[in-house]
């Protein structure tokens, strides 16, 4: 019985599997950024109706840009592409997010742009903070593209040339 704890215990602390814990974390966090823009895509007329535009833009563009690069940032995120660019931008709507739930003088625009409580976009600016940091992991596009612009020579490669 000891040796079955010595051996779940210490073969667990050596083997963390970081890479396909990341590929889970960025799967599960652009399927939930994925269905919150589907959600808000269906429910695109009844936001633009509560929706004041920001940066001068009308309702209806400044919703169709943040739904694009809520779109976009998603799959990017789950492929692994550009994932501490992509990232970026969805870190910075959810602490606009979070502000404005936290602003109690923004009620109707609160349920209908951001259709979630208080809590959840922390949720994922800790999430999106950790892939800033961490970065995609081996099993990525951004690791296929650096691998393959990044190959170092072969022993007969240096050789030829001396």
């Amino acid at each position: 019985m000891s040796n079955f704890f010595k051996n779940l215990f210490l073969y667990s602390v050596g083997h963390t599997y970081s890479n396909l814990s990341r590929l889970f974390l960025r799967l599960f966090t652009g399927i939930m950024f994925l269905q919150m823009s589907i959600r808000q895509l269906l429910n695109f007329d009844i936001i633009v109706d509560s929706h004041q535009g920001f940066m001068g833009l009308s309702p209806e563009a400044s919703i169709t840009m943040l739904l694009v690069i809520e779109l976009l940032c998603a799959v990017c995120i789950m492929l692994g592409f550009l994932t501490r660019f992509a990232v970026l931008f969805p870190l910075g709507l959810m602490l606009a997010a979070e502000n404005v739930i936290m602003s109690s003088s923004s009620e109707s625009f609160t349920n209908q742009l951001f259709s979630f409580q208080p809590g959840y976009p922390v949720m994922f600016i800790g999430i999106f903070i950790y892939l800033l940091l961490a970065g995609p992991g081996k099993i990525s596009l951004d690791y296929i593209i650096a691998a393959h612009f990044t190959q170092t020579p072969t022993e007969e490669q240096v050789l030829d040339k001396a």
